[in-house]
């Protein structure tokens, strides 16, 4: 049976009794980057599932200062839905669809086709609250994006797959919204089409998103073999400089915004985790110092459940 706490306060007394017993615990959002590419499936089977949905809504939004702090059950389609009135966003675009949660994206660093441009979770993070393995409420970092003091706990969070705590609020810094969007799909030919398509990405003007597909995913999204799908952001004149630079390179084919859904669907680049950092003499006193029982999703690293 699914616990599912509706306060951080219950999320935390659910913990400490955990703790107690040394009961393992598998936290989750939605639930839906728990599929077999995922690290999560490293996660002991016995551990008691520990779903942060219900932890959902907005702590604090200032629209000036383009910060913006919701609870870690919250998607990323309603962080879309309230930013967008102040034609603002927060640019995280992970892999996989935005009925994911906050709180997962950043625990898991799942970036997306925009990171490069426009920053990966760790760059979007101004602070964060989690509750660690002891039950414990931590809060690191803050909500402005001056805010520098302390040991950067935030980094240090985002990207754990919740092996050091339970991720319940985070902070993020927005971006202006484009006045002018546009996606396309750059066809090169020639034995180095991949290369020449490659250099979108290090032009004069750069790009929101520019990612050279794989014959197979081209087909899925129904565009030309040898193709770059980019995306590129600003005003009218700077999406004119940017049409004429990229024409040198390739032909240009106007393509609905709607395809950045269906190519982070396919979700071509999943979460792997190859390496068992928690065997560092460092990283282990890190997980002994935020999670002493080794209750929070075990396995997780591929350290011993």
């Amino acid at each position: 049976m699914t616990a599912r706490p509706a306060s951080t306060d219950e999320l935390a007394t659910l913990v400490r009794d955990a703790h107690a017993r040394g009961a393992a615990l598998r936290f989750e959002g939605s639930g839906r980057w728990s599929d077999g590419r995922s690290p999560a499936t490293r996660i002991s089977p016995n551990a008691k599932r520990v779903s942060l949905a219900a932890l959902s809504g907005v702590v604090s939004y200032v629209p000036n200062d383009f910060t913006l702090t919701v609870r870690a059950g919250t998607t990323l389609a309603e962080l879309d839905a309230i930013t967008a009135p102040n034609n603002q966003w927060c640019p995280l675009l992970s892999w996989g669809d935005d009925h994911g949660t906050v709180g997962a994206t950043f625990a898991t660093a799942t970036a997306g086709p925009c990171s490069e441009a426009l920053g990966r979770p760790r760059d979007i993070a101004l602070g964060l609250e989690f509750v660690d393995g002891t039950g414990t409420v931590i809060r690191a970092g803050g909500h402005v994006v001056k805010n520098v003091a302390g040991f950067d706990l935030t980094r240090l969070m985002v990207g754990s797959f919740g092996s050091l705590g339970a991720i319940t609020e985070v902070s993020v810094r927005l971006r202006a919204r484009p006045t002018a969007d546009v996606t396309w799909s750059v066809t090169a030919d020639g034995p180095n089409a991949r290369e020449q398509l490659s250099r979108i990405r290090r032009g004069t003007i750069t790009p929101l998103a520019c990612d050279v597909l794989s014959d197979e995913v081209a087909r899925e999204l129904g565009v030309p073999a040898l193709s770059a799908l980019v995306r590129f952001g600003g005003n009218a004149a700077l999406i004119a400089a940017a049409r004429a630079e990229v024409s040198t390179i390739g032909t240009i084919h106007v393509l609905d915004a709607s395809v950045w859904t269906r190519y982070r669907s396919l979700d071509p680049h999943p979460r792997r985790l190859d390496a068992r950092p928690l065997d560092g003499a460092v990283a282990g006193r890190i997980k002994e110092r935020f999670d002493p029982a080794g209750i929070m999703n075990p396995g997780v690293f591929g350290e011993r459940a």
